[in-house]
């Protein structure tokens, strides 16, 4: 064709020509349009373009426009008799698509079979309208993403922090009892305790040494002038059976909330009295302030370690994958306006969902992995086209509509995935799943809209600041380059899928054999609140304090607290009750005593505190928590009609939050799989895809979870990350987990089926669509998988025990699903199925069309020749009006 078209009248005839060209041919001649099967020289299929999809253009003759005319591809569809060959196109009308509305965005050629004509219609995906949009109105879209910023950022700080109380933000009877003494408008005092204890055996604490080291504590506590009250242990009894401990008890003065901030002169009067009496006694500080300062800080030292680790490494994966500063750059900056943004939103959802600091953790690491991701998906295609030789404003329209649609696809099925954290019942969940649902909102949004308007502006200045070896690697990461293949594929990947779709089954066998196997461990998994030193071990100093406290006082550092609330708390019903309580507490062996009670007569309330027996051993002090619940209570307080007795305290806090995850469990994991089952079906219009989905997802979490098991439950292979064996992993990790790992594997699962899908609907069998589609979209599943697995992989090396099976498996399971999932078990699956990974049952047709922008080619047979048999994949049929919705 020569000479270019005018695109935006409609003119597909060569430049300055009046007229429309003849694009048919005689009934002996293959059409322009097709290409002739190797396998049947009378069957042909439509002639292959560059790529598919709107604003994609053709490359050869037969009058067909070139790449750079703004033209996308032709859908060639068959009547409601099957396909035909088209006839001679006398001309070319600006019309819609038969029984379709026409939208904006830019335009599309189609050859209508009932008209014999080539018709230009407007894309209808909603991808490809935002992108075209923004490119038109570049200044407008960065103008008003900047602005959205600004105001989310100046809306959160205006709404300030919401203070949210224990009761609103855990579950069960510790709940209750933290709402009733909430309610009451009692502020429990800041108390702590201060260890004195023999190093040897012949000291006791009645001997002269120990007391004289006793009442120098007590007066180095009372002098740091923080405390309102000190208590001696022969006073209040608190010295051991052993005799060779002794706690000396305090209270701090103001308010508990900020107690952590003022410990340290506290802290630093007990140290002095320590360096005095090195090697003759232990003395050491501990108490709710104290822990917590300590816990704070190591958290607080972490997260920074992860937060300034994280935008470097994540940079570096880029500056590689790209080869260019400024492009390295753009995706990063975009992920971080997407975080401060969401900050900002955080604090205004605030005031309706409790949002702790977990939430903005959770926030930041999504926030990073899915913003980054989706520019970068954006920004690769983007650069294929134009390295294939799209003009820029052709090379951005294509990206809107594929790597757009698939963002918006991905994104829409992640946040279905994080509104699974919300349906829990955990304040702390339903924190971390809004917040995490914003920002992967946000950065899906800014994907498809600032993105584009910047790539417009940008031009080839994209690729400003190359970095001459990184940029040679760059190329060979994206199949670009000498170790590139055509069309942009990967060589190295090129020949493992090259070996793999030789023999599907063998590799679809051994592959799930060993995904399975792997995840066998899952199947003993053990979860629980990981105690101090579970999750510190040995690097803390209180840590040990801690320990000593417990072998010495079983239970004395972590009491049940039972909260006593009547309508008159001292009638003698009650008061019978609540002494027949202590008596049974102890009787029952569920505690060792002293079981202290603290009566509020002017809040009718009643506060007892039973030290229960077992301590730090969790499984033995939920035991004896049991106990107090399901027999000492039933029989004493559960007796008064008028009395309500919840019992909280450390251990009823672990044991009701781990209740209450694991039984949200089933509903949470129904919920995910059912709603990104159904997102798949209308995405893909596949029944087939939709399932193999999920089972590649569960799959993958399913390899994670037995990593995660064995490593840190049973210890195996833990040096090799740096980790101990905690016995047990930490109760709130495998929901959270599957639900942050079924949302992040869809980011992959889309992107690589979608091009899939695209090859497909140009001709290409299934066997050659699954090559195509995989190896183009390896390099750019590398580089993201990447980013996750070093992001991630920073928490593994933290300090918390938490923290490090978090990284580890989140790390783990992305790692095997960008490679041993996406690049093996998916095509071995998909060429196995062959063209049943297409199958749609006509029952249900009736479910709204999400799928590309344009209806997919029908195979067609040349004039005189048989007609091949019509596709049965997504997309309606000639005899299909329903209108679908696009994406």
């Amino acid at each position: 064709m020569a000479g270019g078209g005018d695109a935006e009248h409609g003119d597909v005839g060569g430049a300055g020509s009046g007229h429309d060209p003849t694009l048919g041919s005689s009934a002996n001649t293959p059409h322009p349009l097709f290409r002739r099967s190797p396998g049947d020289p009378r069957a042909a299929v439509p002639a292959e373009p560059h790529v598919t999809g709107e604003g994609h253009g053709f490359s050869g003759g037969g009058g067909f426009p070139t790449p750079g005319r703004g033209v996308a591809a032709t859908r060639l569809t068959g009547g409601r008799d099957g396909p035909r060959a088209p006839p001679a196109i006398a001309s070319v009308r600006k019309v819609t698509a038969p029984g379709r509305r026409r939208v904006s965005g830019g335009w599309a050629v189609s050859y209508n079979p009932r008209t014999g004509t080539a018709e230009r219609r407007r894309p209808r995906g909603v991808a490809a309208r935002v992108g075209g949009w923004s490119v038109r109105h570049r200044w407008a879209a960065v103008g008003i993403w900047v602005l959205f910023v600004v105001l989310a950022l100046g809306a959160g700080g205006v709404a300030g922090k919401a203070e949210t109380g224990e009761g609103e933000r855990l579950p069960g009877e510790y709940g209750q009892a933290a709402r009733l003494i909430e309610e009451a408008g009692l502020t429990e005092p800041s108390a702590g305790s201060v260890l004195v204890q023999a190093v040897g055996r012949g000291t006791k604490a009645t001997d002269g040494e120990f007391r004289a080291a006793v009442d120098e504590v007590a007066a180095a506590v009372r002098d740091s002038g923080e405390v309102s009250s000190v208590a001696s242990p022969y006073e209040t009894g608190t010295i051991s059976p052993d005799g060779r401990s002794a706690l000396v008890r305090y209270t701090l003065r103001g308010d508990p909330e900020t107690a952590a901030e003022r410990i340290d002169p506290v802290v630093g009067a007990v140290a002095k009295v320590q360096d005095r009496h090195e090697g003759e006694l232990r003395i050491a500080e501990i108490g709710g302030a104290s822990m917590g300062k300590a816990f704070d800080d190591a958290f607080g030292d972490d997260f920074r370690q992860a937060e300034f680790s994280a935008v470097p490494i994540a940079f570096g994966i880029l500056l590689i994958a790209f080869g260019a500063l400024v492009a390295a750059l753009l995706p990063v900056v975009l992920a971080l306006m997407a975080i401060a943004a969401t900050m900002g939103l955080m604090g205004v959802a605030g005031h309706v969902v409790p949002m702790g600091d977990n939430a903005n953790s959770v926030m930041l690491l999504v926030g990073l992995a899915v913003g980054v991701d989706y520019c970068l998906f954006y920004l690769r295609r983007e650069r294929e086209e134009r390295r294939a030789g799209r003009d820029a404003r052709t090379a951005l329209e294509t990206a809107a509509a594929t790597s757009g649609r698939a963002i918006l696809v991905s994104g829409v099925t992640v946040m279905v995935a994080m509104v699974g954290m919300m349906l829990t019942g955990v304040a702390d969940f339903e924190g971390m799943g809004l917040a995490s649902l914003m920002v992967v909102g946000v950065a899906m949004v800014g994907s498809v809209t600032v993105l584009p308007a910047l790539l417009s502006l940008l031009g080839e200045r994209v690729d400003k600041g190359r970095v001459p070896f990184l940029d040679r690697l760059g190329r060979r990461a994206g199949g670009a380059g000498r170790t590139g293949g055509a069309d942009g594929e990967s060589r190295v990947w090129r020949a493992v899928l090259g070996r793999v779709l030789r023999r599907p089954a063998v590799w679809l066998a051994v592959s799930v054999g060993l995904l399975v196997a792997v995840a066998l461990p899952a199947l003993g998994m053990r979860t629980e609140n990981l105690t101090l030193d579970q999750e510190f071990g040995d690097s803390l100093p209180i840590v040990q304090t801690y320990n000593r406290v417990n072998e010495a006082f079983p239970g004395g550092s972590e009491p049940a607290e039972v909260v006593v609330a009547a309508d008159d708390i001292g009638a003698a019903p009650v008061r019978a009750a609540i002494a027949d309580f202590r008596e049974r507490a102890l009787s029952s062996g569920a505690s060792e005593g002293p079981v202290e009670v603290t009566v509020h007569e002017a809040e009718n309330l009643a506060v007892i505190n039973v030290p229960l027996v077992g301590g730090s051993d969790q499984e033995r002090a939920e035991r004896s928590l049991t106990v107090l619940r399901e027999e000492v209570r039933p029989a004493t307080l559960g007796a008064v009609e008028v009395v309500e007795a919840p019992i909280g305290g450390a251990v009823a806090a672990s044991k009701d939050f781990t209740d209450q995850i694991s039984g949200s469990v089933l509903p949470v994991l129904a919920f995910v799989v059912a709603l990104s089952f159904l997102l798949m079906l209308m995405s893909f219009r596949s029944l087939t895809i939709a399932l193999t989905s999920i089972v590649l997802n569960l799959l993958s979490v399913g390899a994670a979870y037995g990593i995660l098991t064995a490593v840190f439950q049973y210890g195996w292979g833990a040096w090799l990350v740096g980790a101990e064996e905690a016995g047990a992993i930490v109760s709130w990790l495998p929901l959270f987990l599957f639900v942050i790992l079924f949302g992040l594997s869809m980011d992959y699962h889309v992107f690589v089926v979608s091009r899939i899908r695209e090859a497909w609907t140009l001709g290409h069998g299934t066997h050659e669509a699954v090559r195509r589609g995989i190896a183009t979209t390896a390099g750019v599943v590398t580089s993201a998988a990447a980013i996750m697995v070093g992001v991630f992989a920073i928490f593994g090396t933290l300090s918390m025990q938490s923290m490090q099976q978090m990284g580890v498996g989140l790390a783990a399971a992305v790692l095997i699903d960008a490679t041993l999932i996406r690049a093996v078990v998916l095509p071995a699956a998909m060429a196995l199925l062959g063209e049943r990974n297409w199958y749609f049952p006509r029952v249900l047709r009736w479910l709204p069309d999400l799928t590309h922008d344009e209806p997919p080619a029908t195979r067609t047979a040349p004039s005189g020749g048989p007609a091949a048999a019509p596709d049965r994949g997504p997309g309606p049929r000639s005899g299909d009006e329903r209108e679908p919705v696009r994406m």
